[in-house]
């Protein structure tokens, strides 16, 4: 029995650990699926910024601000009367100035100028302007038009990374 001892205490050992061989291929592997993991992250954070970006940018929330006032005016306009400029640069629309006006008396004029779209607000007669604000910037373009009822404006802001086209359609309510 002796002899039985000494074989198993000098013969071969079992395994208690892991080589390192194991260890620097487990590594590897870990390290990989970790890189992987890693770039999935980043360019999904890039996606998300750069929509982001495009959701909120100034031209976005110009043009959202540049439709509101056009429709603001026009739904409160008088549909009897609306001076075009021929080549489409501005439009004038007229409003009465309260509810118990009975002839329009006041005027909304919207242009462009050094590149800020601006609305003017102003007494009919004797004309005098009352207000001019500006409406938005980065105006690259601006057309005004008629189509049927309704008042057109076509709207391109670029602020240099971004351009967006706003097409607005409104429909004068009163008399």
């Amino acid at each position: 029995m002796r002899t039985k001892k000494m074989i198993k205490r000098n013969g071969p050992r079992e395994s208690r650990g892991f080589t390192l061989l194991e260890l620097m291929i487990t590594t590897a592997i870990m390290a990989i699926v970790g890189l992987a993991i890693g770039v999935v992250i980043v360019d999904g954070q890039t996606g998300w910024n750069t929509m982001y970006d495009r959701a909120n940018s100034d031209v976005v929330t110009q043009g959202y601000a540049a439709r509101k006032k056009l429709d603001a005016v026009i739904r409160g306009a008088s549909r009897q009367r609306f001076v075009i400029a021929s080549d489409g640069s501005w439009i004038e629309a007229y409003t009465y100035a309260s509810d118990a006006s009975e002839e329009v008396d006041r005027y909304w004029r919207f242009y462009v100028t050094d590149g800020d779209l601006i609305a003017e607000h102003g007494q009919v007669s004797p004309r005098a302007t009352l207000s001019v604000e500006t409406v938005c910037g980065n105006v690259s373009d601006c057309t005004f038009g008629q189509n049927g009822k309704a008042i057109q404006m076509t709207l391109t802001l670029d602020d240099g990374g971004q351009t967006n086209t706003i097409v607005s359609c409104v429909y004068a309510h009163n008399q």
